[in-house]
């Protein structure tokens, strides 16, 4: 436990667009983590594909949520809301 605790000390330590570069690498290897399955090799390769990269996914997506941490999270759900506003200020305008 007190390894967990010291890496999530250190991570809270990095700043917030570190936190969403880091939260936003989730999203390719996500994709890629699907689109192997297309890929023409054997079921026990994509297995271990599948297992490797959602993996990578989760640890981004995990990582990137411990270093934005709460006051990040509702900056960012702030920023989205201002941003429709403004899209719908923009729609109506026209």
């Amino acid at each position: 436990m007190k390894i967990i605790s010291s890496i999530k000390e250190k991570l809270s330590k990095l700043s917030f667009r570190t936190g969403v570069i880091v939260t936003l690498m989730c999203i390719p290897f996500y994709i890629l983590s699907f689109a192997q399955m297309l890929l023409p090799i054997s079921a026990g390769a994509k297995g271990v594909l599948w297992v490797v990269l959602f993996g990578l996914a989760k640890t981004f997506q995990y990582g990137g949520l411990t270093i934005l941490g709460a006051e990040g999270v509702k900056r960012l759900k702030n920023w989205f809301k201002k941003r429709k506003a403004a899209g719908a200020t923009n729609e109506q305008s026209e």
